[in-house]
């Protein structure tokens, strides 16, 4: 096989062997294959914990490959750039991808392969982040869904192509280009002090993402519909994380949970829903890129946001004095997840309490999410904003308290994050202590806030009072 030319793979958030339509392609008629990851802007903006959690992702994907006598090449700079040199250092003379359907990523895969093609190389692209290419779904009326129930509706039927198994075999070309190192990148770095707290939380590789949906389909869809609001139960996929870094495919999630479906488990289809609120978000941000940094739906940014409040530190620092809005804020903290149901109540604290830019929580949640989604976070900051697409409206305000009496009547979860006031704090909450900067000035020691920053009743009627100011502004202009 030394004869012939190598493909570059150009690998980003697809650190797989199975189900990978660019890999697949590379290796056609057993062609050497040269793995290359580049540390590109896209890259270095990455928030901190999403920094540590793809580093573990490469640092995983490179040992698999060493595994099999394969080698992942690192590389700095414009991607461009990078392959032409690649390309000319190996004598290859195709490249291959999977697509990202983000502004930032469609607007960098474009001008790549526009520039590589002008070099003479072949560049072929490939779906791999979503069932259904975005343009490929559409109503009959118009160009594209704009509510989720119809968009549902009309992929619920259709063909889901099977997932691809892994190629047996991964040709190594003959001279290896030269590779940096993963660990002078110092994607880590970003973390601190709590990167060793957020170490313990991550669950890394292509064969951990599989273990994942086997054990969740088999303990836990059933009830998936009916447990998996509740925060401190075991009840949720957990496959945000493995699906943000393509260690796992919808693909396979599709085909896997279709079999449940068809046995008749009561949560499948529930838990399918959910499959496809993400391919919405994309569906969405492909139609609308705005939504990713501008209010999605017109008329809102007159609306009485402030980008800052006195209080904007204490709900980073889940210190709000709302049990269940801290707690959330904590577990994110130290895990870099935050529970569903945990979301909504924090956004809409946030947004609506305290009447702070959505946008402001959005950046937030890309600084400490592992399973940071460009789409899925716009999308979900804006539905809870009340402006966004699909969105509870506005005047719909999560009261904190009423949701842990529904949803943690124990308080459970409030226990387990939050250390102050009790004798035998758990060990996770303790934690929290460990990963935050030191110039918080926080210890377990400390009182618990006696009330809340923004109380309740207090910031539900300050929050309609803008509402109703805005609408009737609205108003005013349309006569």
């Amino acid at each position: 096989m030394d004869h012939k030319e190598p493909v570059l793979y150009w690998v980003r958030r697809d650190f797989r062997l199975s189900d990978n339509r660019a890999l697949t392609a590379a290796v056609e008629n057993g062609r050497p294959v040269v793995f290359v990851l580049i540390r590109d802007q896209q890259l270095r903006d990455l928030g901190a914990a999403a920094s540590q959690r793809y580093e573990a992702a490469v640092q995983d994907f490179s040992e698999r490959l060493t595994s099999k006598g394969q080698r992942l090449i690192l590389r700095s700079g414009e991607p461009a750039l990078v392959l032409k040199v690649v390309s000319q250092e190996t004598g290859a003379t195709q490249v291959v991808w999977n697509r990202l359907y983000d502004v930032g990523n469609r607007e960098n895969d474009a001008i790549t392969k526009a520039k590589l093609t002008e070099q003479g190389l072949r560049v072929r692209s490939f779906r791999g982040q979503l069932l259904f290419e975005p343009w490929d779904v559409s109503p009959a009326s118009g160009p594209f869904y704009q509510v989720y129930s119809p968009f549902w509706r009309s992929v619920r039927t259709r063909t889901v192509t099977e997932p691809l198994i892994a190629p047996l075999q991964l040709p190594a070309p003959r001279v290896w280009p030269r590779s940096e190192i993963l660990k002078d990148w110092n994607l880590s770095v970003k973390m601190c002090r709590g990167a060793d707290v957020l170490a313990v939380h991550l669950r890394v590789g292509e064969t951990q993402a599989q273990n994942t949906l086997h054990r969740f389909l088999i303990h836990c869809i059933a009830a998936y519909k009916s447990d998996r609001d509740y925060p401190s139960r075991p009840a949720t996929s957990g496959l945000s994380e493995p699906l943000t870094y393509g260690e796992i495919t919808p693909h396979q999630i599709w085909s896997a949970a279709q079999r449940h479906l068809q046995d008749g488990s009561p949560g499948a289809e529930h838990f399918l829903k959910e499959l496809f609120w993400r391919e919405f978000a994309y569906h969405l941000n492909f139609h609308t890129p705005h939504i990713e940094t501008r209010n999605w739906r017109a008329g809102w940014d007159s609306f009485g946001w402030s980008a800052t409040s006195p209080h904007l530190d204490a709900w980073k620092q889940g210190r709000t004095g709302v049990p269940f809005v801290d707690a959330a804020m904590r577990e994110l903290y130290v895990t870099g997840i935050m529970h569903n149901r945990a979301r909504m109540i924090v956004g809409s604290y946030l947004t609506k309490h305290m009447l702070v830019d959505w946008r402001v929580g959005q950046a937030w949640f890309q600084e400490c999410l592992i399973d940071w989604d460009p789409a899925s976070n716009a999308m979900g900051w804006q539905w809870v904003a009340g402006c966004g697409p699909d969105a509870s409206p506005f005047f719909r305000i999560f009261n904190p308290a009423r949701q842990q009496a529904q949803y943690d009547p124990n308080n459970t979860y409030i226990n387990r994050w939050i250390a102050e006031g009790s004798e035998d704090p758990s060990a996770e909450a303790q934690s929290y202590f460990d990963a935050i900067p030191n110039s918080w000035s926080l210890s377990p020691n400390e009182k618990y806030p006696p009330k809340p920053v923004v109380d309740l009743a207090h910031g539900r009627n300050l929050a309609l009072e803008a509402y109703q100011n805005h609408r009737a502004k609205k108003e005013k202009n349309v006569v």
